[in-house]
């Protein structure tokens, strides 16, 4: 099942997806809501979806669209739609209110304020998913407490610092970090908002998933509703909570014509194609170091509750080095003629990269007649990022860092 592309770093799996099973917890009606409540946030505005027309007559592909999340509310990544969408159902249920009616300016009134108290949120980040926690807390004038692993970017604990967090950088890999938070809320009372299931702790990761729903609403809309679906979708996973929650929208949305899901990985931290290639259907984790460009992709401990929905419509699980994502990059910011410039951090860009290997490269052949790429296609990439990590971003435009060798 497990096949090598070595000389170039590549690993993959090609699946049959069983597609049976959709959940309830990611319809069109909670996605709906998730939206409203974003669009009740000031400075709102839906990302852009680009269309790199050039580039995918050049890579002979249909249509290559990117929905570009470097902008979403000046915070350079996604990840603030689930961390904000997250906590706001934490302060509605301490309330006991439904969070259908309530909007954010409703949350930081005087008087939501004075009946909730004093609130501390916890959580273990690489850096988007903390900075997107802390500017969640900051706007509701809570506390945030933040943990982040060991090789964390000074610019990333600089940005969540900014936002009035607390931020401990630990010498441990991430998911013994997301411990390390989890130890200190209960000690301290605190409340964690992380993005991974445990047993006993399912509601906060699933809001955080629902959360992220607000992009592939956009998306949806931005290609045309239901009527023009995308052929494939490329998805980058860490703990694979992102690209579960795209899964599982998209194919309730497009259950007449899925799209083919690939899902993208580190190759030392590629946790959902271990758990793919042991074929007993249960998630694996991977240990040791998993360093890598793709920061926010660095994690062996995938989220169970992310695994049940992509093992079920995942057509393609694939890791690659970090010259991939830095390929991407420099792809994506020295665009062809008629195409727009885009500003991809590294876990951003790793798709495109992907994509200029199986385009290019007569290696990739077999992979890419087993996920059918052709002129026929209509491939979906999500730009999770912008440069979180300027010098590195530098490092690599600028001076060719992470370049291919073979």
């Amino acid at each position: 099942m497990l096949k090598n592309i070595s000389k170039f770093g590549v690993r993959y799996a090609l699946m049959v997806p069983a597609g049976q099973r959709r959940s309830s917890d990611f319809t069109e009606t909670t996605a709906r809501q998730v939206l409203r409540f974003h669009r009740s946030i000031p400075g709102y505005q839906p990302t852009e979806l680009v269309h790199l027309h050039t580039l995918a007559r050049r890579w002979n592909v249909g249509e290559i669209l990117i929905k570009d999340e470097s902008t979403r509310f000046g915070l350079k990544a996604f990840k603030v739609l689930g961390g904000s969408y997250a906590v706001a159902r934490l302060l509605c249920n301490r309330l006991g209110i439904d969070l259908g009616p309530v909007d954010f300016n409703a949350l930081i009134s005087d008087d939501i304020r004075y009946r909730i108290g004093q609130m501390t949120m916890v959580t273990a980040t690489d850096g988007n998913h903390g900075r997107g926690v802390a500017w969640a807390a900051e706007q509701l004038r809570l506390k945030a407490v933040i943990y982040m692993p060991k090789g964390s970017a000074q610019s990333r604990v600089d940005n969540i610092r900014a936002h009035g967090a607390t931020v401990h950088v630990t010498d441990l890999n991430y998911d013994d970090t997301v411990r390390l938070a989890g130890r200190m809320a209960r000690e301290n009372g605190w409340h964690v908002i992380q993005d991974t299931a445990v047993e006993g702790y399912t509601d906060i990761p699933r809001w955080i998933m629902q959360g992220y729903t607000t992009m592939s609403m956009e998306a949806i809309d931005q290609m045309g509703g239901k009527r023009l679906p995308p052929t494939h979708v490329f998805l980058q996973a860490g703990v694979g909570s992102f690209a579960g929650a795209m899964v599982a929208h998209l194919a309730m949305v497009y259950k007449d014509e899925p799209p083919r899901f690939i899902v993208v990985e580190p190759t030392h931290a590629a946790c959902l194609l271990a758990s793919a290639a042991a074929g007993d259907g249960r998630p694996h984790a991977v240990t040791g170091d998993l360093g890598t460009i793709m920061a926010g992709l660095a994690c062996g401990e995938p989220n169970p509750m992310a695994w049940d929905i992509l093992r079920e419509f995942s057509s393609a699980y694939i890791s690659c080095d970090d010259y991939v994502a830095a390929n991407g990059m420099r792809i994506l910011a020295n665009p062809l003629a008629g195409d727009d410039r885009i500003e991809a951090g590294e876990s951003g860009a790793v798709g495109i990269g992907l994509l200029d290997l199986l385009a290019n490269l007569t290696d990739f052949i077999p992979l890419k007649a087993g996920l059918d790429i052709g002129p026929h296609s209509r491939i979906l990439f999500f730009n999770t990022e912008g440069a979180t990590d300027p010098d590195t971003c530098r490092e690599i435009l600028w001076h060719g860092k992470y370049a291919i060798t073979v």
